[in-house]
């Protein structure tokens, strides 16, 4: 009997970006697991409830789990009840890129780290957040490392 992929994935969309870190399939391959090759390469997005911070409220940054490269701080996570991490902006806008994503039948906005192109989740905008940016980045766990406030 053949188990379904716990990841749903779509076709990454290619990018003219050249990033500060570029590596292979097969590098990323051997240095990421399966599971976080999926999400962070091919655009794949964990089951919700799931991941390893939806409910974590512990201070420090969030970087990205393939690069390292620091993305979100823990002051601007927030429960949403979406069922995946949530913040209402990123350490610094540089440090994300911006990507329509026209797949499932509805257009959204992808959130991928700047530094090494990897697929992080996406970002909604709206009035309804009771956020200070009106703005969910809705975020897999598996593409973020967590280091904890010393």
């Amino acid at each position: 009997m053949k188990l379904r992929n716990p990841f749903e994935r779509k076709p990454m969309k290619p990018t003219d970006r050249t990033y500060p870190i570029v590596k292979d399939d097969a590098t990323w391959q051997a240095e990421l697991t399966p599971g976080e090759f999926a999400v962070l390469r091919e655009g794949g997005t964990e089951r919700p409830y799931v991941g390893e911070y939806t409910d974590t409220t512990t201070e420090g940054v969030y970087a990205c789990r393939a690069c390292g490269e620091e993305l979100f701080r823990s002051d601007t996570k927030f429960e949403s009840h979406c069922g995946w991490p949530s913040f209402y902006t990123p350490l610094a806008q540089e440090r994300v890129e911006y990507i329509t994503d026209v797949s499932m039948g509805m257009k959204r906005t992808e959130v991928r780290c700047g530094n090494c192109g990897s697929h992080l989740g996406h970002v909604f905008e709206g009035e309804g957040y009771d956020t200070p940016t009106d703005q969910r980045y809705c975020i897999n766990s598996i593409s973020l490392t967590l280091a904890p406030k010393a």
